[in-house]
């Protein structure tokens, strides 16, 4: 057996995995990483670029199908091919994962493949085919990501019975999709399939849908979606789903009536699990609870030496959250005096449908629920030039504030490219910034930008557009 020695290896290359093993190695340590699959993760390959790939396509067909509305007067309506919109995101997930590998190698990081195993101690063996080898590290970080979460009375051996994968490569549009879960995934899904032209019904058993972001955020999500076309159902007791020679028919319970949707095909989304089976963790002190690895503030477990980042640790499950994590723990490994380690609360939240939604902080009602005295700042993108031109002004913003201190404790939103808004407060909560500072802010003229200056008017009674 072949024995290697470095100082860190990371299992798992994902955007939590990859990024901590670049950030070891420029801080001098020599760095293995192990992956039994594709680098860059499920992130990369399966999940966020990819999906964001396919909805930038139904995105561009629901501009070329408004045409008319902005003097783009086409000769035939505009047709989606599924085939090259499916080829193209495959073809950006295997760019980047391309583009990860030649950054570990960039940086001296030693890439190996194959299926990794805790010994103890600091040992874990590798196996790849008939090959094994042995690594001994003073510290072993775990990025080994999560799957989807499964529901008994669903088939995956059923070939209409999707998951994120499957979903993300049909070989043709459903005519009618059940979409179970809607979370950020779920909604997204929901979103596409309907764009291309699935009568599409979305389902969850919480009693709204998107039911981590503002109640209010929700609500507006759910009447957009519904005014596209979406029968959306919350509080709903999924009983039993039964193939039949057209699709699945899906048996629920809501507000206490047995309900019935049939589907051509269905999508599971009802979260995730992490991956914690198969890697020797019965040799070490690390705990599991509900399929994640206990881990301290730091990325610690209980076995000395041995880590965990991204969503083999637990929520939020977001690429950037695992990013800062690896880096985080891997800069408090290092001794450096100004590590820190990652506020949950200062994680933003993207979802890419259309209508998208971003947040940051803590929801009204957890303020609320906290404690803190509250002013509220709403702003409609209706009142915005910039969404007026755009001809997309459905949607707001929404800031939370602690109104003895001004502090901002979170933000919400729905609307056009608010993906890309949030990261202004993102910011703003990392420096601390109060209501006054952001007030003082220049915004430019005309973006949509400017709705956050509003919202934050708005909170302090200094309105100046509605």
């Amino acid at each position: 057996m072949k024995v290697s020695e470095y100082q860190l290896v990371v299992v798992g290359a994902g955007p939590g995995g990859y990024v901590a093993a670049i950030r070891a190695a420029q801080l001098g340590f020599r760095v293995a990483i192990v992956e039994k699959a594709e680098f860059g993760g499920v992130c990369l390959n399966w999940g966020c670029i990819p999906t964001k790939t396919l909805l930038r396509s139904a995105e561009v067909l629901r501009t070329a199908q408004q045409g008319a509305a902005y003097g783009v007067l086409l000769d035939s309506p505009p047709r989606f091919d599924l085939e090259t919109a499916v080829k193209r995101s495959r073809t950006v997930a295997s760019q980047l994962n391309q583009g990860v590998r030649g950054l570990l190698k960039k940086n001296n990081v030693t890439s190996l493949c194959g299926h990794a195993r805790l010994l103890g101690s600091g040992k874990l063996e590798v196996e790849c085919g008939e090959e094994r080898t042995l690594i001994t590290a003073e510290h072993i970080i775990l990025a080994t990501g999560a799957r989807p979460r499964m529901l008994p009375s669903l088939d995956l051996d059923d070939e209409r019975v999707w998951t994120a994968r499957e979903a993300m490569t049909p070989k043709s549009i459903p005519k009618t999709l059940a979409v179970i879960g809607a979370g950020a995934i779920g909604v997204e899904f929901a979103s596409f399939f309907a764009t291309l032209g699935s009568e599409v019904t979305l389902l969850e058993s919480a009693d709204r849908i998107l039911p981590h972001e503002d109640d209010e955020i929700s609500a507006k999500v759910k009447d957009l979606l519904c005014s596209q076309g979406l029968d959306v159902r919350s509080g709903i007791n999924l009983q039993q789903a039964v193939p039949n020679t057209s699709g699945i028919e899906i048996h629920f319970d809501q507000a206490g009536k047995t309900c019935q949707v049939n589907a051509e095909r269905v999508i599971v989304a009802v979260g995730i699990v992490g991956n914690v089976e198969d890697l020797g963790l019965e040799n070490t002190r690390a705990q599991v609870e509900k399929g994640h690895l206990l881990v301290d503030q730091w990325s610690r477990t209980d076995e000395p030496g041995l880590y965990a980042i991204g969503d083999v640790a637990g929520p939020p499950w977001l690429a950037h959250k695992a990013s800062h994590e690896g880096v985080a723990c891997v800069e408090r490994i290092a001794g450096l005096p100004d590590a820190r380690a990652l506020d949950p609360g200062a994680v933003p939240s993207c979802i890419y449908s259309h209508p998208q939604v971003a947040s940051v902080g803590l929801t009204e009602a957890q303020a609320r629920a906290q404690g803190f005295m509250v002013t509220v700042g709403r702003f409609l993108f209706s009142g915005n030039g910039k969404a007026l031109s755009l001809g997309d002004t459905d949607g707001m913003i929404k800031t939370v504030f602690d109104e003895s201190s001004g502090e901002l404790l979170g933000a919400h939103m729905v609307g056009p490219d608010v993906t890309e808004l949030i990261a202004t407060y993102a910011t703003a909560r990392s420096l601390e910034t109060t209501e006054s500072e952001l007030m003082h802010t220049i915004f430019p003229h005309p973006t949509l930008s400017e709705g956050l200056h509003e919202s934050v008017l708005v909170a302090f009674d200094r309105t100046l557009h509605i």
